[in-house]
């Protein structure tokens, strides 16, 4: 078959607008010859046509959409378009190996733009003044390779394209994207979303494994994996954007997202350990594309918090670093797909030849700062290595590391830990004492409200989730509701200059008032035990992303729990709203984990999340009591 397009764009590479796109499970690579448009939103991205996909550029800067925060670097939101009926082909992935030029491209002025102890003294601050302020569970800070060519970008982008395609693996996606001023070339190994035939799939990947650098035979990389698959810190850092991204998929699917896995993502500098989760979804492409931007494995959790993180400890802009790139396509009956990978081990070229490598490490309580300055190098050493300023790797390094003895089961023992009820299928449930009523949920700025909505919807309630910014002292007041749920968020509760709180303890002082059955988890728990007139202090370790068993009236429930303050034990009788108190203690961090009362029910840990593994059947307890 004629090779008609790819002939076209490497006649003049610099003087057009192009993709070319190898994914994971293609027997196939994609070209795009196309026309370019910048855009201001999301939802203004063209339909596609029939063999004309549409290709987004989509850069961090537009997670403002959400509301969140970001510098505003200026990079544009850019769709690629094929230019007419012939300007998008398939061809086998030889054929363009064959094609790409192989001329060694010069790379110059190599240098990290923050230092090794610029960049460890910002861990530091961040476990110290963020995690430690209850802020949130984790943040990716990033930090960027800086170098320059004299060589055309769109030329030097297919050269290192064909090395990526050469000697990377485990791929999600293998990509060179050419327009106006921006050009990227890159081997990224995780999919941020996908959408097909009514289901929706994301893919989170976390914990890092660093391949040794000279072993040729595989010897050191045997004894030190083993190690790293029962790490506790890669193995929290992974469940902890699992609950970060179920948090998305509560939102966007009806059945709120099933989780499958671990496995692993070896590449040939790295390897990392991922799951993969899926669920129904009526939602258009674009609706699901904002809803999750942008991936925890790239920002921190919660992640609106995470990028006001991002946005105090990183100096400028992350450009398309940490973006996705979105190809929306048609399936055979017409119906809109999407698949979108993170734009992570990629190199970004601008038009005055300089080229940028972002890397970023998941900063978490127990981050070791040097061994997180290893980490961003150790990230942009694979595309490093493709622009030739790394040795590149020996392809005869073919040690299979899931099939090592007791990978596999050391894996798979993970999920014993884990919430059955996110790792099955979640029929609903109903319980005739809960069927119908209505539950007003307050989300405090961190969306496990949407991982509780489906909870409850779950056991039959009806549930509406709504921002603090939206619920007034009537409303939670207002005997409509059979009980208001009232969530998590970051930050310190007995913060009286955050407005946040003060609006928080207002409405909860307002349903304590009504008589009205009330719940209250993490944050919102913590306001109601203050209420009670308990001491509220910060953990002197942070409990963000552990599991702790506690004993919840007799009954001993594994829970997860993402927390930096506590409610202290009170000393004699408590009561709130002139409702008598009972209190769950959990010893080892002398905390108040729980209270209960009439009609009122509060719990610290996160029933919801995935690391709870008696969560449903806590918070099930939860309801019952509340509504009794």
């Amino acid at each position: 078959m004629p090779h008609h397009l790819l002939d076209q764009i490497l006649a003049d590479p610099s003087g057009q607008s192009w993709a070319i796109l190898w994914r994971e499970g293609q027997d196939r690579v994609e070209l795009v010859l196309g026309e370019v448009e910048d855009l201001d939103r999301l939802r203004d991205l063209p339909r596609p046509g029939e063999g004309a996909p549409v290709l987004a550029l989509v850069p961090f800067r537009q997670i403002t959409e959400r509301g969140f925060d970001a510098h505003d670097d200026g990079t544009p939101l850019r769709v690629l378009r094929p230019a007419g009926p012939t300007a998008y082909q398939r061809i086998g992935l030889e054929d363009l190996l064959a094609a790409l030029p192989t001329a060694p491209v010069e790379v110059t002025g190599e240098r990290f733009s923050v230092s090794d102890d610029d960049y460890a003294r910002t861990v530091e601050r961040v476990i110290e003044e963020e995690i430690g302020n209850g802020e949130g569970a984790n943040f990716v800070i990033r930090r960027d390779v800086l170098a320059h060519t004299d060589a055309d970008p769109a030329t030097a982008a297919l050269t290192w394209l064909r090395t990526l395609l050469a000697d990377e693996r485990g791929a999600y996606w293998t990509f060179a994207v050419h327009t106006p001023g921006h050009t990227l070339v890159g081997a990224t190994p995780e999919r941020h979303v996908s959408v097909r035939d009514g289901r929706v799939w994301m893919n989170p990947i976390s914990g890092t494994f660093r391949h040794p650098l000279d072993d040729p035979d595989g010897a050191q990389l045997r004894e030190s994996f083993s190690a790293f698959v029962k790490d506790t810190k890669e193995t929290e850092e992974l469940f902890m954007v699992v609950d970060e991204e179920m948090k998305m998929m509560a939102q966007i699917c009806s059945d709120g997202g099933r989780i499958t896995g671990p496995a692993l993502k070896q590449m040939a500098h790295l390897t990392h350990t991922e799951y993969l989760l899926d669920g129904a979804s009526e939602a258009d492409v674009r609706d699901v594309l904002r809803a999750t931007m942008f991936a925890p494995t790239v920002t921190g959790s919660p992640m609106e918090n995470a990028c006001t993180v991002i946005r105090r400890h990183e100096p400028d802009g992350r450009g398309y670093y940490s973006g996705v790139l979105a190809l929306l396509d048609l399936d055979e009956e017409g119906g809109e797909r999407l698949d979108a990978p993170i734009l992570i081990r990629t190199a970004h070229v601008d038009g005055s030849g300089t080229i940028t490598v972002s890397a970023g490490a998941t900063l978490v309580r127990h981050s070791d700062p040097r061994s997180e300055v290893a980490e961003t190098a150790a990230k942009a050493r694979g595309m490093l290595a493709a622009l030739g300023l790394r040795p590149r790797r020996d392809l005869g390094y073919a040690v299979q590391l899931a099939s090592l003895p007791g990978v596999a089961e050391d894996l798979a023992a993970r999920n014993e830990s884990l919430s059955p009820f996110w790792l099955s299928p979640q029929e609903s449930r109903p319980d005739p004492l809960l069927v119908g009523r209505r539950v007003l949920v307050v989300d405090a700025e961190d969306t496990w409200t949407q991982m509780l909505a489906h909870m409850v919807r779950h056991v039959g309630m009806v549930a509406d989730v709504r921002r603090w910014e939206r619920v007034s002292e009537p409303d939670v007041a207002d005997p409509a509701w059979d009980l208001v749920l009232l969530g998590p968020g970051p930050g310190d509760p007995t913060d009286l200059a955050d407005e946040r709180i003060v609006r928080l303890r207002a409405l909860v002082a307002a349903r304590l008032d009504s008589g009205l059955p009330t719940l209250a988890v993490c944050l919102s728990h913590q306001v109601l035990a203050a209420l009670a007139g308990l001491e509220i202090t910060k953990l002197a370790r942070p409990n963000q992303g552990v599991q702790l068993p506690v004993d919840l009236w007799g009954d001993v429930r594994r829970i997860g729990f993402y927390n930096t303050f506590v409610a202290r034990p009170p000393v004699g009788e408590l009561s709130v709203a002139g409702r008598p108190l009972e209190v769950a203690v959990h010893e080892p961090d002398d905390a108040v984990v729980a209270l209960r009362g009439p009609g009122i029910a509060t719990i610290q840990g996160h029933a919801e999340s995935v690391l709870s593994r008696d969560g449903l059947v806590a918070l099930h307890g939860l309801l019952l009591h509340a509504l009794a």
